[in-house]
């Protein structure tokens, strides 16, 4: 319990410094409780949140990361799809196991720079690393 109190405080300084200019990536080990963290955060942290897990993710939602030219229309579709309303700046959105769809961990550089909400990303990096051939990711 002591490891994730440690962690949970780093990602709140991270969110009250950096949030609305980087996203976070908690990376490591499988099975270690990353996404459990950035649930729980997301839950005590933020007005609302929306979870995507690429590991059983809906096929209308990795099609809107096709063209994410119109964030307007990427924002309300992922609502729709998730019934969940997203408030701006106090909202959260999780990618997790996203080694799985290089192409989210490849637009997180244009949501990010839209301001509307907050980030998480959760994954192996050596798996992430491993996933991104002929893709163009954010700097680290």
């Amino acid at each position: 319990m002591l490891f994730k109190r440690k962690v949970y405080k780093k990602i709140k300084d991270r969110k009250d410094k950096y949030a609305p200019n980087y996203a976070c990536l908690l990376e490591g080990a499988r099975r270690v409780g990353k996404t459990t963290l950035a649930i729980n955060f997301a839950k005590n942290e933020y007005k609302s949140y929306i979870l995507i897990d690429f590991s059983i993710v809906k096929k209308e939602i990795l099609n809107l990361f096709a063209d994410i030219s119109d964030l307007n229309y990427f924002f309300m579709q992922l609502q729709l799809f998730t019934d969940v309303k997203l408030y701006e700046r106090e909202s959260v959105i999780i990618f997790d196991e996203i080694q799985l769809f290089p192409k989210a961990r490849q637009a997180i550089k244009h949501l990010v720079k839209d301001g509307r909400y907050d980030y998480i990303e959760t994954g192996s990096l050596i798996s992430i690393k491993k996933n991104v051939k002929d893709i163009l990711i954010p700097s680290e």
